[in-house]
């Protein structure tokens, strides 16, 4: 089930979008829309809508909006923060933007801008990156500089003007020890989160150019996914992060990929093509569950994200805007599921055991003596009268 969210003409085409993770499995979108310069021109927008799980779909109005000032040209990439309260937008012309979420769906919500000195002139940053545990946000500029820097207090980690040629992609490991970076020119590096030092540079053949990285997440498989392009064939390599050592790789896609992302427990791989399909494997057999054909016709995906409660995808173009897509990939048992068949086991056992108890005799063909009588035995509690209770302790009472 594929539902198109339809670009609202108020404004540009869309650029990028990301999930906001809130309380209680709520979940909100982030729509980030160039501006409109063309007729009757209007700014670029931020947009936040809500998300029905039920119909597979964003709210057709937005929660909130904030009109980005001329000056930062248009929105490029968004980072949102594990809490769900902040978010930052990077721009074409005016560095990095810090936003915070203000507000509830019922209350009224207000995107409000922040100071974020360290990279408001910082320059085009083409992709950030918060780490899981929310203590660190690293950017990657057009330039080849990598910054690495604590949050919220945003003191600099690591301000490396010579990381890459051009930076692509970046990801965090799952325990936020590393960071994964990969570049124009093909390769791809590996930095320890804490200080910035530079501990590996990826293994890869003569004509393959490494071009996205997105970490293991179900915490039992510490292996980097990167997206490659060996010659004319889009592959996927599989490293082993304790080693850095290329384990083998998998072919998942027909064209390479413009996007890739890892569901937030670690069972499902995505990748975006830039053909505009999607395709969707498990991560444990690198076998294709979801695919969805031309899903954003003759346009590259822009950006790519998992829900993070439900099996649905969220993908941006340029060209068709938002659109939330449902995976057709196996159910999976919920908590109060396994609780209830785990009591219906139980109680079918004790049951079994009563019967068995019941009818026992007759099954063994034991004989009984001339006086002898089988106890009562009641599932819920002793079935003895009072006077049978005295009597069986000779009590004069």
């Amino acid at each position: 089930m594929e539902i198109e969210e339809a670009s609202r003409g108020e404004s540009g085409h869309v650029v990028c979008g990301s999930w906001v993770r809130r309380p209680k499995k709520v979940n909100w979108a982030i729509i980030a829309k160039a501006a409109k310069r063309r007729g009757s021109a209007s700014p670029a927008l931020l947009h936040i809508f809500s998300f029905d799980p039920i119909t597979t779909s964003l709210s057709s109005s937005p929660l909130a909006t904030h009109a980005l000032k001329e000056g930062d040209g248009d929105p490029v990439a968004i980072s949102v923060h594990p809490g769900g309260d902040y978010f930052v937008c990077s721009t074409s012309k005016g560095g990095c933007k810090l936003f915070e979420i203000v507000g509830g769906a019922t209350t009224g919500i207000t995107i409000l801008a922040k100071e974020l000195p360290p990279l408001e002139n910082a320059g085009l940053q083409k992709c950030m990156a918060f780490s899981f545990d929310g203590s660190k946000l690293a950017v990657g500029g057009a330039d080849g500089c990598l910054r690495i820097m604590e949050w919220p207090n945003l003191s600099v980690v690591l301000d490396e003007p010579k990381a890459h040629k051009s930076i692509r992609d970046m990801d965090f490991s799952l325990d936020s020890e590393f960071l994964a970076t990969t570049s124009t020119d093909g390769s791809a590096r590996i930095w320890k989160a804490e200080d910035g030092f530079p501990l590996s540079t990826l293994e890869r053949s003569k004509d393959e150019n490494i071009e996205l990285c997105r970490f293991s997440k179900d915490g039992t498989k510490p292996f980097l996914f990167c997206a490659a392009q060996r010659g004319d064939v889009p592959v996927v390599n599989v490293y082993d992060i304790s080693t850095w050592k290329k384990l083998g790789f998998k072919k998942l896609s027909r064209k390479s990929a413009s996007t890739m992302a890892v569901s937030l427990d670690g069972k499902y791989i995505a990748l975006g093509g830039k053909d505009g399909d999607i395709s969707v494997a498990e991560v444990k057999t690198m076998e294709i569950y979801h695919y969805s054909k031309r899903l954003h016709l003759g346009q590259t995906i822009a950006s790519l994200e998992f829900c993070p409660s439900e099996r649905v995808i969220l993908t941006t173009s340029s060209e068709w805007g938002e659109m939330v897509t449902k995976l057709t990939v196996p159910k999976e048992w919920k908590e109060w599921q396994i609780y209830a068949l785990l009591f219906c086991l139980f109680m079918g056992s004790v049951i079994l055991a009563y019967v068995f108890f019941e009818n026992s005799d007759s099954f063994w063909k034991l004989p009984m003596g001339k006086d002898q009588r089988r106890p009562k035995i009641s599932l819920f509690g002793d079935s003895s009268t009072p006077s049978e209770d005295r009597n069986r302790w000779n009590l004069d009472l």
